[in-house]
């Protein structure tokens, strides 16, 4: 089994500091293969909370793959988001933006999809669908994910505009060999197939640390890719503030690949079981 612990928009500088050691303990408790940021580790790219970002790096018990969010980019410095928009997190995450993962069995590629002349629609390029589909090419994996601040799609009460590119790029992701997309963005934990690319799954992570949690529960998602072919996707959520602050799974779905398209299964009868075992 591969598990990969999905993370997203952590927002140091607006972050709730009572779920920073939960979080860490619920990472270090389910004992991933690889953690995935998908994006927005600051409120506003300031230095100070680039450095609580990699301090809380620093901390986690796995590798750590990752790809800039939008507020990783300084907002109210323009010639910098002009002519340097990623130097900061350069400094303190990581210096490539678009990283690869891979062991044989599984495969994940980053993809920077931040645009620094727009503030929240992000860019899926035609250079950066034709890098993914030569790096999934040359990593060949049973598992092979994707990962983008940027969402490819939305539902119908997402008030933000879809990022330039994301059709052609769920078409191409679709030729090239992807099975799964991590994004965040949006606040949000899901996961279903793409109505408009049933073959990729969508899975969406909500924040994990930021007070602004637009009505949800701060999450994070844990990917279990069994040697079955089944993809379990769990979502752990914040219970409790201050010093009784845990986080706990709250959902969790199993889907398979049928023929071209991703199908949701039925909960196993010890679901439930496993999930109180968790907690």
């Amino acid at each position: 089994m591969k598990r990969i612990l999905h993370l997203s928009d952590l927002h140091f500088g607006r972050a709730r500091p009572d779920l920073e050691a939960p979080l860490l303990a619920a990472i270090a408790r389910n004992r991933p293969d690889l953690v995935v940021i998908s994006g927005d580790f600051t409120q506003r790219a300031r230095h100070v909370q680039f450095r609580r970002a990699q301090d809380f790096l620093a901390k986690l018990p796995a590798p750590v793959l990752s790809v800039p969010g939008n507020h990783d980019t300084p907002l109210d410095r323009p010639f910098e988001r002009l002519l340097a928009p990623f130097r900061r997190y350069r400094r303190y995450v990581d210096e490539d933006t678009e990283p690869v993962f891979s062991d044989g069995k599984l495969t994940v590629v980053g993809v920077n999809t931040v645009n620094p002349l727009a503030w929240q629609q992000g860019k899926f390029s035609s250079r950066a669908r034709d890098r993914v589909a030569r790096r999934l090419a040359e990593h060949p994996a049973d598992l092979s994910v994707v990962v983008v601040h940027h969402p490819l799609e939305h539902g119908p009460k997402v008030d933000k505009r879809l990022m330039r590119g994301a059709r052609a790029a769920l078409a191409q992701l679709s030729d090239c060999g992807a099975d799964v997309v991590l994004s965040g963005h949006l606040h949000r934990a899901s996961s279903a197939p793409f109505r408009a690319a049933p073959g990729l799954l969508f899975v969406q992570a909500g924040t994990g640390l930021s007070s602004r949690t637009r009505g949800e529960d701060n999450t994070f998602n844990l990917l279990d890719w069994e040697e079955t072919g089944a993809l379990r996707v769990t979502t752990w959520g914040a219970r409790g503030q201050g010093p009784q602050a845990v986080f706990a799974p709250e959902a969790s779905a199993m889907f398979r690949r049928e023929s071209r398209a991703w199908a949701r299964q039925p909960a196993a009868p010890g679901a439930a079981a496993l999930s109180r075992r968790c907690a």
